[in-house]
């Protein structure tokens, strides 16, 4: 009887963690699908805005987020991001559906689509990590501040003769304190448990709230009616010539360069937070793939959106479930829950984008800014206020430049040289270059020596340097020329093999390959002779 109860006990045991792994799986799986009902219920007020930004009908903006949404969440690099409709997108097409209309606008997602298929063949995604953490940070810091102030609309009524007003009064008052409950519930739910998304909770208690006791605030019904059928095929509708390709090419060129730079920093924050690494390349065809669709089925193009995005990793998205839901509640929302959807109030959904740009703002970057160098804190500042007042794809290009001419400007600097008489040569005198010889550093290089007070054979060193480019080249034949104009002879030591090549390239001097591959033989190249003469 022992030995029976205790096998009837070790298998009530497997039995109960067995069930516990079950448990622990369906929650798991259950807070992937409320994080994207979470995440779609956002997504319709948003698309629905970016929509009229871009002058085109809600439901354009809408098919956009879904089919967008859909296709990047199974195929993209990063399980858990979000895609849909932007607003950086949609300040670039507002100018072409003015001038030719929606139709164009279709057609140039889909050449987006293909440009951005393109770039992911190439694998061009790679080279988003030249992109410096202070340009991040200043992306971050200004798509936080963009976030923030593209809410402040909310706040506005629409005029009968189109313009808006600001809010005022009791109703101002009523969507402040609705606002600000919908913060609080966010921050006091995710001290107490995360089972269900804190903005979910907070979206349900709020649109309760205003239902029951009918308050006078605006909600989603006001901006548009979100009811539609399910999106249909459509080849744009526009003159299959030369002239109409040359109108969208430039935005397709400009909206996939923004797309997918959103993207994959976004990608890159992702990354950051869920600790994984990769998927660049894979992103730009999931995007690609997902603009080109949507340019046929009547959407508005889209790219990955980091608000949604990191609210949907705080919540506990971990998964493509999560994203590929938010899509599936979205279409559903679309054809069947108009109505329900419609009564959310606008106020509700602004604190949780709020709790968004809280959670975006990198607020240690306002600490960095007295301690990293100066030139990175200029970058962090400048990137932030581009993004503000331009666009993410120009405040990032800005940065880069700015932190490249910075990188090159202190490379630069680095370069000096160590006279000391050869052992080998006597009466030689060896220049010891130290730091990296480049059009940045190809001045300061030539004004190193003193032909004039140099001795008649000078050998210049270049184990702790490196031959970069055509000006390192140029600089080199015009330190030798000075030399040779008085009579004294110039040799090269220990230059590495990529530096054998790119002077075999440059026609100026002919080097033989491997003279010292493994520098433990100094072999000198006589730059007036023509040829290599042992040192030793």
């Amino acid at each position: 009887m022992t030995e029976q109860t205790s096998m009837r006990a070790f298998a009530r045991s497997i039995s109960f963690f067995n069930n516990q792994k079950t448990e622990i799986k369906n929650i798991k799986l259950t807070t992937e699908i409320l994080c994207g009902l979470t995440v779609s219920l956002a997504l319709v007020p948003e698309a629905i805005a970016f929509a009229f930004v871009a002058g085109v009908a809600p439901l354009v903006g809408l098919y956009a987020a879904f089919i967008v949404g859909l296709i990047t969440a199974v195929f993209g690099g990063r399980p858990g991001m979000i895609s849909g409709a932007t607003g950086a997108l949609a300040v670039v097409m507002v100018s072409l559906v003015a001038s030719h209309g929606v139709e164009y606008l279709f057609a140039s997602v889909v050449l987006m689509g293909l440009l951005q298929l393109f770039a992911g063949v190439l694998k061009l995604g790679k080279f988003i990590r030249m992109v410096p953490h202070p340009v991040m940070l200043g992306f971050v810091n200004g798509l936080a501040v963009v976030i923030f102030l593209s809410q402040l609309e909310q706040f506005k009524f629409p005029n009968v003769d189109g313009t808006h007003v600001w809010m005022s009064g009791t109703t101002l008052y009523l969507t402040l304190a609705l606002v600000f409950g919908t913060m609080l519930i966010i921050w006091l739910m995710s001290k107490i448990s995360k089972a269900i998304p804190p903005p979910l909770v907070a979206i349900g208690i709020i649109t309760g709230i205003v239902i029951l006791f009918d308050l006078a605030v605006p909600r989603v019904s006001d901006l548009a009616s979100v009811a539609g059928s399910f999106p249909k095929f459509h080849i744009p509708l526009i003159p299959i010539t030369f002239e109409a390709f040359m109108v969208i090419l430039p935005y397709s060129l400009i909206l996939a360069m923004i797309g997918l730079i959103e993207s994959l920093l976004t990608l890159n924050l992702v990354g950051e937070m869920t600790g994984r690494k990769g998927g660049a390349s894979q992103e730009c065809l999931a995007q690609g793939a997902a603009n080109t669709i949507t340019g046929f089925f009547g959407g508005m193009g889209g790219c990955a959106m980091i608000g949604q995005s990191r609210k949907n990793i705080n919540s506990g998205g971990r998964t493509r479930i999560s994203g590929i839901s938010a899509a599936i509640f979205l279409l559903i929302f679309i054809l069947y829950g108009s109505k329900l959807i419609e009564q959310i109030p606008l106020a509700v959904l602004v604190g949780v984008m709020f709790m968004v740009v809280i959670g975006t703002f990198a607020w240690n970057s306002l600490r960095l800014l007295f301690i990293v160098p100066r030139a990175d804190a200029l970058v962090i500042l400048l990137v932030t206020f581009v993004t503000v007042m331009e666009d993410l794809a120009i405040a990032v290009i800005v940065g880069v430049i700015v932190s490249a001419l910075v990188y090159a400007w202190n490379a630069a600097s680095r370069i000096h040289a160590t006279a000391r008489p050869s052992i080998t040569e006597i009466g030689a005198l060896v220049y010891e270059i130290e730091g990296p010889l480049f059009f940045g550093s190809a001045t300061s290089f030539m004004e190193l020596f003193e032909p004039k007070k140099d001795p008649d054979i000078v050998i210049l060193d270049f184990k702790k340097s490196r031959v970069v480019d055509q000006s390192a080249l140029q600089a080199i034949e015009a330190v030798a020329e000075k030399y040779q104009k008085l009579q004294k002879r110039v040799m090269l030591r220990h230059l590495s093999s990529d530096c054998h090549r790119l002077l075999n390239k440059s026609g100026q001097l002919t080097v033989k390959q491997n003279d010292d591959p493994d520098y433990e033989l100094a072999v000198d190249y006589d730059i007036q002779l023509g040829r290599f003469s042992s040192s030793h």
